[in-house]
C-alpha cells in the first residue's frame, strides 16, 4: 500500500522542476549504471550484458533532467526485470543482453529531435498486452514487486516534454521503447 500511495503522489506532482540544457549521452549512461548496479546490490549473481551506442554529435536539449531519470531507471529497470527469471527462448544460447542507444532524428515536419532506444532481448510483452502497459496500476509483476505505476508516470513526463514513447515487442525475441525528445 506505501509502494501505491507513493507512485500515486509521484504521478500526480506537478511538474515544478526547472529546465534546464542536458547531456542526454551523459543522462542515460548515469542512469543505465544506476540500475545495473541496483539489480546487482540484490542479487550478486545477476548477469546481464549492457552496452550503450550514443551519438556522438548529440547535443543538450531542455529538459527536466530528474523527470527524465524517472523514466530512463523505469525504463531500464523494466529492460533488466525482463531476466529475473531465467527464460532463454533459444534453449540458453542468448546472452542476456540491453541496449541504451541515442540518435538524432528529423520529425515529420523538419524539426530536429533526439531519439532514446533501449531495448533487450528478454521474453517480450505479448500482444494482448501491448495496449495497456502504459495505464495506470497496470503491472505483470507478481504483487510485492511493482505498483504498476513506472510506465505511466514514465509516460505522462514524456509528453509533459512535448515527445512521445513508443513499445516495440516481439513476444520471445525481446523489447524495445523508444523516446523521441524535441529540441526545446
Amino acid at each position: 500500500a506505501d509502494a501505491i500511495v507513493k507512485g500515486m503522489l509521484e504521478h500526480s506532482k506537478t511538474g515544478k522542476g526547472e529546465k534546464i540544457l542536458t547531456d542526454i549521452n551523459s543522462l542515460t549512461n548515469e542512469c543505465l549504471r544506476l540500475s545495473y548496479h541496483g539489480f546487482l546490490a540484490k542479487d550478486k549473481n545477476f548477469k546481464v550484458d549492457f552496452r550503450t551506442e550514443f551519438d556522438p554529435g548529440l547535443p543538450k536539449i531542455n529538459v527536466v533532467p530528474q523527470d527524465l531519470s524517472r523514466v530512463f531507471i523505469n525504463i531500464i529497470n523494466n529492460a533488466f526485470q525482463a531476466f529475473s527469471t531465467p527464460q532463454l527462448p533459444d534453449g540458453g544460447e542468448t546472452v542476456p543482453s540491453v541496449k541504451v542507444k541515442t540518435t538524432v532524428v528529423k520529425s515529420p515536419s523538419g524539426d530536429l529531435g533526439v531519439e532514446i532506444s533501449v531495448s533487450d532481448n528478454g521474453p517480450g510483452i505479448p500482444d494482448a498486452i501491448k495496449n495497456k502497459i502504459f495505464q495506470p496500476f497496470f503491472t505483470t509483476k507478481p504483487p510485492g514487486e511493482g505498483t504498476g505505476l513506472g510506465l505511466s508516470l514514465s509516460y505522462d513526463i514524456v509528453k509533459a516534454h512535448g515527445g512521445e514513447i513508443k513499445v516495440n515487442s516481439k513476444f520471445g525475441e525481446g523489447t524495445e521503447f523508444v523516446i523521441n525528445l524535441p529540441y526545446i
